[in-house]
């Protein structure tokens, strides 16, 4: 009988036997899993395998530690399962199908539009103030904005559009640009695709809806209409998916002798050419519909349920670009009665999305890094910009979204059924009542305070049963069990038997984990005592309060750089804390001297570790469970 044959024989028997595996494979020191039900496995008696260092669930996966021999105890439960394993890519797309249609939707926006985020909060904080100072009317009884008042303010405000909207303006850019990165294509090519969204060449789309003539290319035998799509989003999301998958067609159909020059041409021309003739008009379609929907809500007998639909998907409509749609409407119901209603429910979605932001920064008041997003994007979404809010904190948890839309659709009952009327469109958010009139400000105040108190009541109850303690303190809070260990550094968390130094990848000096450095400042993973530096300033020991030692080895063999390249901040006998900064490198310095930035940690007084994480890592994010000896 193999060695692991009868353990393997239970494992089958705790994960739910053969019918609840969907798929099975093995990394360097793990089995890992997709089960068709994660509840039927049974971890506490997974985890009192003698061959079992832990497990946990990551991206669909569950996952058994069992550490080096995790290859003989893989080949054995393949024997006694009969179940033949996959490859880890095919285990990475069933993993994935373990997700809800929505869940795959928000994963996929979230991915796109993270590397846009720092962009939305400076745009919308931007926007926000520029909306205060050229659109409210405080000055000669309410007649002047601030900007009319004075020239410096008029210069500055002009001034910021080149930062605040454009970011808005040109947003297909990043978008498409975002979608050929995240899908592995040519990413030229993405913002080319966005750049024709936006062309000057184009009618501007602010001002389609109240265009007398759109421009046409005229090809003898049919138009195409010149309209552009600056600040929309779903047209910029099905292009650049179309760009996609055009260029991968033609990747694959084109001999690589001519590849260079076929498949640029081809999948950029193609791509134009679709988001201008079918995708783009989708995106008017759609909102059109949208445009004829919310009229005729207005003016219905049952208006209160309109509103109560109307501020329930407005947010929505933010994600996909067709809340623009609305200013025409608005602008209609001025012209038509002299004000708008709809106007004050946007206002007010804006300030309920902000509020589920309040309450996720005071939930998450001790996560620095959550609260760099958190707070310029909720003082840019109460001054009427939501996208920095939404994307940047509402739709990654998701829940806080769901809450603001349910708060606004309250709060958006109150004031069409108080009949809350506004002079015309522009400001948003809470100085959105300013642009109300004033006979109805009591009741768009009320209508506020459920914008406020729903969204923030409903995320923070919400919050607390669903936010880890690492979402919520920026670091797990430890157990007797398994104390949790943090990352002192940036970069790609690895297991440290795939260091290529044996001395650490055979553990010789005792278990850990390695990061491959994408930033050189090294910090302290918790409160204690510096107990070791080197004069090369390439290593330095650590003892944590509760006497666990701890050495960081700064790259492979960087101890031949005499300290070139290193800034040590601290000294042999200094107390830190955790976050301080220990070591500065340069990673540059370490990669043209030809050393690796592979970087070792290690428990020098022994005990075990289990790697809980994949893939990038911050310093102070949760990457392994520690047990001492």
């Amino acid at each position: 009988m193999s060695k692991f044959k009868k353990e393997a024989q239970q494992l089958l028997e705790y994960v739910g036997g053969k019918e609840n595996i969907q798929a099975v494979t093995h990394c360097v020191t793990r089995m890992r899993f997709v089960l068709v039900d994660p509840s039927k496995a049974n971890v506490d008696a997974i985890e009192d395998l003698p061959s079992a260092k832990g497990t946990f669930t990551q991206s669909g996966q569950f996952q058994v530690i069992i550490g080096n021999e995790v290859q003989e105890f893989y080949n054995d439960f393949v024997d006694v399962s009969g179940i033949e394993g996959v490859s880890k890519e095919a285990l990475k797309s069933d993993a994935k199908s373990q997700q809800t249609p929505i869940q795959k939707l928000m994963s996929d926006l979230g991915e796109i539009f993270a590397p846009l985020i720092p962009a939305l909060i400076t745009g919308g904080l931007i926007l926000g103030f520029r909306n205060i100072i050229d659109s409210v009317y405080m000055f000669e009884n309410g007649t002047k904005t601030l900007v009319e008042m004075n020239q410096f303010w008029a210069g500055l405000d002009s001034f910021l559009w080149l930062i605040g909207e454009a970011i808005f303006h040109f947003l297909p850019v990043g978008i498409t640009w975002s979608i050929t990165k995240k899908m592995g294509t040519t990413q030229i090519l993405g913002i080319i695709l966005g750049i024709t969204l936006v062309s000057p060449q184009l009618l501007n789309a602010y001002a389609v809806a109240g265009a007398t003539e759109i421009p046409v290319w005229d090809f003898g035998f049919t138009q195409i209409e010149m309209i552009g799509y600056q600040a929309q989003v779903l047209p910029a999301i099905l292009a650049g998916f179309a760009l996609v998958y055009i260029e991968k067609f033609f990747r694959k159909i084109t001999p690589a002798v001519v590849s260079m020059i076929v498949v640029p041409f081809c999948s950029l021309v193609l791509a134009v050419l679709v988001a201008h003739t079918i995708l783009g008009p989708i995106g008017w379609t759609i909102g059109g519909w949208i445009s004829d929907i919310v009229w005729a809500g207005l003016n219905s007998n049952v208006k209160w349920l309109f509103a109560a639909i109307f501020g329930f998907v407005y947010a929505p409509l933010v994600i996909t670009g067709l809340h623009h749609m609305t200013n025409a409407i608005d602008s209609q119901l001025v012209a038509s009665f002299g004000g708008t209603n709809l106007w004050p429910m946007i206002a007010l979605s804006n300030i309920a999305q902000g509020s589920a932001v309040l309450a996720m920064s005071v939930l998450q008041k001790k996560n620095e890094k959550a609260q760099q997003i958190a707070i310029p994007a909720m003082i840019s979404c109460y001054l009427g910009v939501t996208e920095p809010a939404i994307f940047g904190v509402n739709l990654r948890y998701g829940f806080p979204f769901l809450c603001g839309m349910i708060g606004s659709s309250v709060a958006a009952m109150i004031s069409v059924g108080f009949g809350v009327t506004a002079t015309n469109i522009g400001v948003g958010g809470i100085p959105g009542i300013l642009s109300i009139f004033p006979q109805f400000w009591l009741m768009f105040i009320v209508a506020m305070a459920a914008a406020i108190v729903i969204p923030f009541a409903l995320t923070y109850v919400v919050g607390l049963k669903k936010l880890s303690a690492t979402d919520r303190f920026g670091k797990p809070v430890q157990s007797a069990k398994a104390p949790a260990f943090v990352s002192p550094m940036e970069g790609k968390v690895m297991p440290l038997s795939e260091v290529e130094d044996q001395v650490f990848s055979k553990g010789l000096m005792g278990e850990g984990f390695a990061v491959e450095l994408s930033n050189g400042t090294i910090r302290a993973p918790f409160d204690g005592e510096v107990i070791m530096t080197f004069p090369t300033k390439h290593a330095i020991g650590l003892r944590r309060n509760d006497g666990v030692e701890v050495l960081i080895h700064i790259g492979m063999d960087t101890v031949e750089l005499n300290g070139e390249g290193f800034s040590m901040d601290v000294a042999q006998g200094d107390r830190v804390s955790a976050g301080d900064v220990l070591v500065e490198v340069d990673l540059d310095t370490v990669r043209k001297a030809g050393k690796s930035v592979v970087s070792p940690v290690v428990f020098t007084g022994g005990g075990h570790v289990a790697l809980n994480k994949q893939g990038k890592v911050q310093p102070g994010d949760f990457v392994i469970e520690y047990t001492a000896a």
